[in-house]
C-alpha cells in the first residue's frame, strides 16, 4: 500500500507542478515528501511501517544513479575537452558550500552539532549522512539540510542563469550538480540530456571530495 501511496502523490504532484508552469518553489519531490509526512502523522504510521511497504523505491535508488552513466557516455568527449575546468569548479564549489555554511552558523551561535550537521549539506543524502557520522554531526539533521539545499538551489538556479546569461547547457547542469546534488540533477535534466549527464557527473564528484575534504577542512575552521 505504501509503495502505491508514494507512487500516485508523486504522479499527482509532478502532474500539478506542470500545469503550474513547472515552478521549483512547489518542486514534486519537496510536495511529495510534505504530503506523505502529513499522511503518516494523520494516520499515526511509523516510519519504519512505511518504510517497510515502500523499500523498493529505496532499493531502485542504486540503479538510478547508475543509468546516469548513460547520457554521460554519450557525452564523453565534451566532459575530457572540460576536465579541468570541471575539477576547478568542483573544488571551489564544494569548498565554498561547506565553508560558508558553516562560518555563517557560527556567526549565528549556532551549537557545534548544528555547525558540523551543515557542512555537508550539498552532497547527496546518503554521502551527507556517512559524512556527518563521521565528523560528530547529527544524521537526521545532515538529511534534512540536503534536502532544503536542493530546493534552494533548484529555486535560484532559473533566476541566476538569466542574470548571467548562461545557455551552456553543460554548465547549468555542472553548477546544479555541485550546489543541489540529486535534486539539481534531476532538475536539469529539464534542461536537457547533456544538462542531466553534466549534473550527475557534478554530483558524484562533488561527494566523492567532499567525503574527503570535510575532515581535513572542519580542523581548520576551529570545529
Amino acid at each position: 500500500m505504501w509503495l502505491i501511496v508514494t507512487i500516485a502523490t508523486f504522479i499527482v504532484t509532478s502532474w500539478f507542478n506542470r500545469r503550474i508552469g513547472g515552478t521549483p518553489l512547489l518542486h514534486p519531490v519537496l510536495v511529495s515528501l510534505s504530503l506523505i509526512i502529513v499522511f503518516l502523522l494523520l494516520t499515526g504510521t511509523e516510519y519504519e511501517t512505511y518504510f517497510e511497504g515502500a523499500q523498493f523505491i529505496h532499493f531502485l535508488l542504486g540503479p538510478a544513479t547508475v543509468a546516469l552513466a548513460v547520457p554521460l557516455f554519450d557525452h564523453l568527449e565534451r566532459v575530457k575537452k572540460m576536465l579541468l575546468p570541471l575539477l576547478v569548479a568542483c573544488v571551489a564549489g564544494a569548498v565554498t558550500a561547506a565553508a560558508s555554511a558553516v562560518l555563517v552558523a557560527q556567526l549565528m551561535d549556532a551549537q557545534i552539532g548544528t555547525l558540523l550537521s551543515l557542512a555537508p549539506k550539498s552532497v547527496t543524502s546518503p554521502i551527507a549522512i556517512g559524512i556527518a557520522e563521521k565528523i560528530g554531526g547529527y544524521p537526521s539533521l545532515a538529511s534534512g539540510l540536503v534536502l532544503i539545499t536542493g530546493a534552494i538551489g533548484c529555486i535560484l538556479a532559473p533566476p541566476i542563469y538569466r542574470i548571467l546569461h548562461i545557455k551552456d547547457e553543460a554548465v547549468k547542469g555542472f553548477a546544479l550538480g555541485v550546489a543541489a546534488h540529486g535534486m539539481g540533477t534531476a532538475f536539469a535534466f529539464e534542461y536537457g540530456l547533456m544538462a542531466g549527464a553534466f549534473g550527475g557527473l557534478a554530483m558524484g564528484m562533488t561527494g566523492a571530495f567532499t567525503a574527503f575534504m570535510l575532515p581535513v577542512l572542519i580542523p581548520l575552521l576551529g570545529l
